[in-house]
C-alpha cells in the first residue's frame, strides 16, 4: 500500500498525547514490509520524533511547508499520484485520486474555547472530516462527539481504534527505594501523582492541589511542560517548596518508576479523547483517580475511582480509602492491570491496518 503520513504534529507540538499516538503508529509503518510509506515534515524539536529512524530519501517536499508554521499548518497539500493520506492533524489533500484518512481525538476546542481560534480549528477539523473517505476515534466517547457536531457524517465510515500503552509500564518486582530517590527525594507511598497539563482549565489542576494539602502529602508532577516563574512562586507559597516537585522531560522508563510509586494517580481531568496516563498508572499498579465524564469511565473500566462532579473533598475521601484499606488498594490495583490488557500499540496499530486495508481495497 502506498501511503504518505503527514507529521505536521511533531511541528505543533514538543511533546503531547498525540505526538505519542503518531510516534507509536510511525513506530510500526516503518518495519511494515506492506507498507510502501513516505512523509511530509519539516525540521522540528519534537521529543518523541528523535526517536524515529525515517531515512530522508523518504520524505517529500511540499509547498506548503515553505510557509510560515502559523499558515502552513492550515494549508492542504498537493500530491499529484494516486495513495491514502493520513494526516497527523487535520490536514488534508484535494486529489480525488488520493484517499484522506483522519484520526479524530477530541473536541476541545469545541467544548473550551471560543472566538478565531476555535473558528479557524472548526473549520480545517470539518473540512478534513468531510473530505475523508475514512474517520479514526480514539474512543466511542470521540465517535458520539464527532456525531453531535457533525450529524450528517457517516456512521460507516468511521472506526473507533483505541490508544495503546507502552510495554516499559509495568509493575517493578523489586521496588527499590533508591530507583525512587533518584528523581525525587519522597518516599515510596508517599504522595500523589499528577501527569500531564496543569493550565487547560477543564484539567482541573487546582483539585490536585487542594488535595495534597489538605491531606498535608507531596505533589509530583509529571510532564505538561516546565513550571513558569509565576507557577512555582503559587506552588511554594500554597504547598511549601519543599512538597512539590515538577519531574520534566523523563522518559517511560523514569514514569513508570513514579507510578510505581505513588500513593495513586489524580487525574481529575473533566474531558478527554481518551486518557493515555491512566492505563499507563494502571498498567504500572498504580491505584487511579479520575472523574466519571467524556471517556474516563468507557478507557478506566473497573479500575479506577470514577468520581461524579469531582471536587477535591471527593479526591481526598478517595485517598483516604487508599491509605486505611489495603484489601481495597489491592482490588482496585488488579481491575488496573485486567483493564490495561485491552490495550496495546501493536493492536492499535493492526487495526489502523485493516483501515487502510479496507479504504485501499474499496477505492483502488
Amino acid at each position: 500500500m502506498d501511503i504518505i503520513f503527514d507529521n505536521i504534529i511533531f511541528s505543533l507540538q514538543k511533546a503531547g498525547g498525540i505526538s505519542v499516538v503518531w510516534t507509536e503508529l510511525l513506530k510500526r509503518v516503518i518495519k511494515d514490509p506492506d507498507v510502501d510509506a513516505r512523509f511530509i515534515e519539516v525540521p522540528n524539536d519534537n521529543i518523541f520524533r528523535k526517536s524515529l529512524e525515517i531515512s530522508e530519501n523518504l520524505i517529500l517536499e511540499n509547498p506548503p511547508n515553505f510557509f510560515p508554521l502559523i499558515l502552513s499548518r492550515y494549508l492542504n497539500l498537493n500530491i499529484k499520484e494516486a495513495g491514502i493520506f493520513h494526516s497527523s492533524y487535520y490536514r488534508t489533500v484535494s486529489n480525488p485520486n488520493v484517499i484522506n484518512i483522519t484520526t479524530v481525538h477530541d473536541f476541545t476546542y469545541e467544548y473550551f474555547r471560543g472566538g478565531i481560534p476555535k473558528l479557524i480549528h472548526s473549520k480545517q477539523k470539518g473540512n478534513a472530516i468531510q473530505n475523508s473517505k475514512k474517520i479514526i476515534c480514539i474512543s466511542e466517547s470521540t465517535k458520539n462527539d464527532l456525531l453531535k457536531f457533525y450529524p450528517n457524517c457517516p456512521d460507516s465510515k468511521i472506526s473507533v481504534i483505541y490508544n495503546g500503552v507502552n510495554e516499559e509500564y509495568t509493575q517493578l518486582k523489586n521496588q527499590k527505594q533508591s530507583l525512587l530517590h533518584e528523581l525525587i527525594s519522597f518516599d515510596s507511598h508517599g504522595y500523589i501523582l499528577y501527569v500531564g497539563d496543569r493550565i487547560t482549565p477543564y484539567k482541573n489542576f487546582g483539585l490536585a492541589i487542594e488535595s495534597a494539602l489538605n491531606l498535608k502529602l507531596p505533589l509530583v508532577l509529571a510532564g505538561g511542560g516546565n513550571y513558569s516563574k509565576n507557577e512555582k512562586q503559587f506552588l511554594d507559597s500554597k504547598l511549601g517548596p519543599n512538597n512539590h516537585i515538577l519531574v520534566a522531560g523523563i522518559s517511560n522508563y523514569q514514569l513508570n518508576i513514579l507510578y510505581n510509586h505513588a500513593i495513586c494517580l489524580v487525574y481529575p481531568s473533566l474531558y478527554e479523547g481518551f486518557g493515555i496516563p491512566v492505563i499507563e498508572a494502571q498498567k504500572a499498579g498504580c491505584p487511579v483517580i479520575c472523574a466519571n465524564s467524556s471517556s474516563l469511565p468507557e478507557v478506566a473500566g473497573k479500575g479506577a475511582y470514577l468520581i461524579n462532579d469531582i471536587t477535591s473533598e471527593k479526591i481526598i475521601e478517595r485517598i483516604t480509602h487508599l491509605k486505611n484499606r489495603s484489601e481495597e488498594r489491592e482490588k482496585l490495583i488488579v481491575e488496573g492491570f485486567m483493564n490495561a490488557e485491552r490495550f496495546s500499540w501493536d493492536k492499535c496499530y493492526q487495526q489502523t491496518k485493516e483501515v487502510y486495508k479496507e479504504a485501499y481495497e474499496k477505492y483502488f
